[in-house]
């Protein structure tokens, strides 16, 4: 069945007659069906979600209609609602995103959280943030503490693109931005602070959504050795940029914590401890370098 068989299509159609049509049309792909109904519906008019509701008899024009239809049926072949409008609330903040970044996930909030904590509002220490994608843990930290001066890198050149686009759109052009691999861009510089939402998925992972690996960054999400690859290799280069007493704090699978716990305790970071997310599940775990490592 087609998007056309689902909508009818009337050309003096209503905001209300079209989210309900569109809600019903993406029920069997989206566990926010409605709300997808409504956002893209807002893409399509330039209205808000707000102004979809206050004049819910309205007539939408042919144009728009049809436009709407077209981010609809994109929708129902998988294609992430943040691509379709090309923006993702994080945090604070109100970030572009393309199919060459990762869609900010709310997961990664807690990142942001956990490093704020350990960076003190007035701080003018040093912070990186590796595999930036989009920016956004990087840029989430630098609204937060003016002062402190962020570095962050990425090895694909297109999601660095991203990332000083919305740096500068958002007024935070002193982050900094590198491309490379892991440390390779960083050379002898140490920071009081290392976070990264690095890829932490296992290739044919089950849990992986099919719709993910289609439309998302294959290479922001897989990572060899049964997802760890990443991950040891950011913590195998951390203590030689990490400042004594600084803090690696990592995103990870949600059964992961066990063993990257074990991973950071045996290259001799300590206060080790993992974090959960709003689903109960471990998410984030962090290690501090002591400054006298044994």
């Amino acid at each position: 069945m087609t998007l056309q068989t689902v909508l009818t299509p009337p050309t003096d159609a209503t905001p209300a007659d079209l989210i309900t049509e569109g809600a019903a049309a993406l029920d069997a792909v989206s566990s926010s069906a409605r709300l997808d109904a409504e956002l893209l519906l807002g893409k399509a008019t330039s209205l808000s979600r707000t102004a979809l509701r206050m004049s819910p008899e309205r007539r939408v024009a042919a144009d728009q209609c049809a436009a709407y239809r077209s981010l609809l049926e994109r929708r129902r072949q998988g294609e992430p609602v943040a691509y379709l409008l090309g923006t993702q609330d994080f945090w604070t903040l109100t970030l572009t995103v393309t199919p060459a970044v990762l869609v900010p996930r709310p997961e990664t909030e807690l990142v942001v959280e956990r490093a704020l904590l350990h960076l003190p509002a007035a701080s003018t220490a040093s912070a990186l943030d590796l595999a930036t994608g989009s920016g956004a843990i990087a840029l989430a930290i630098a609204a937060e503490r003016p002062h402190v001066a962020i570095l962050a890198t990425d090895v694909s050149v297109a999601a660095l693109d991203v990332a000083r686009g919305n740096a500068a759109r958002l007024g935070l052009d002193r982050v900094q931005f590198r491309a490379g691999s892991w440390y390779d861009p960083v050379g002898p510089q140490r920071f009081a602070l290392i976070a990264s939402n690095p890829p932490y998925v296992a290739a044919g992972d089950p849990n992986l959504e099919p719709a993910v690996l289609a439309h998302e960054p294959t290479i922001a999400l897989l990572a060899d050795g049964s997802g760890f690859a990443a991950l040891e290799a950011i913590i195998a280069g951390a203590p030689a940029h990490l400042q004594p007493d600084g803090w690696l704090v990592l995103e990870h699978g949600w059964q992961q914590a066990s063993r990257l716990r074990n991973l950071l305790e045996l290259a001799g970071f300590r206060h080790v401890r993992s974090h959960a997310d709003l689903a109960g599940h471990d998410r984030v775990t962090e290690g501090q370098w002591p400054a006298k490592p044994e």
